[in-house]
């Protein structure tokens, strides 16, 4: 059976209807408590440490399963070499090119480009080129959108960082170099 006519038959014989928990992950039917479309206007745009982040969807919009944030960053822009202990990432570009070294590799990523960077992994990023870069990037599990609210309150100017490394800390977030 083809895949229209699996769902046109599993609606009409009341198998599945629009909406069903069949659509859903087992694990988030019960963490989720409403769908959430979010325009390209939307979202909380936040400077982290000169990181330009737009949040779509955090902890609290999907039952702290992921957070989902575009970044819009100058060439020159950068994260220096750092390990996460809780959350896996993908970075996937949308426009521009960013500069990506995930567990020894670096390459640099155009659109459609995307960079899985695994808790325990070391990974850095830079924006490269003569344009800015728009990037995705997927956080699992969430939380890590509550440190980056911490990092965008700090003081604006160049950054304290002994703060930030205690900010992060507390993140289970470790750099490997100073930032």
């Amino acid at each position: 059976m083809k895949r229209k006519e699996f769902f046109s038959t599993a609606i009409t014989t009341g198998l599945v209807t629009l909406g069903s928990p069949f659509f859903i992950r087992p694990s988030l039917q019960s963490k989720i408590s409403k769908p959430k479309i979010v325009s390209n206007s939307e979202g909380k745009v936040t400077n982290v440490i000169g990181d330009i982040q737009t949040l779509k969807l955090s902890g609290a919009d999907t039952g702290g399963e992921m957070t989902l944030i575009e970044t819009e960053n100058v060439p020159g822009t950068m994260i220096p070499m750092h390990v996460h202990s809780r959350e896996d990432e993908i970075f996937k570009v949308l426009s521009g090119q960013l500069e990506m070294t995930v567990g020894g590799e670096t390459k640099v990523l155009k659109a459609g480009d995307l960079a899985f960077a695994p808790k325990n992994i070391p990974h850095m990023w830079k924006v490269v080129g003569a344009e800015k870069c728009k990037t995705i990037l997927t956080a699992f599990p969430a939380g890590i959108e509550l440190m980056f609210s911490e990092l965008g309150s700090l003081p604006s100017g160049p950054p304290d960082f002994e703060k930030v490394t205690e900010i992060c800390g507390r993140f289970v977030v470790k750099f490997l170099v100073e930032p």
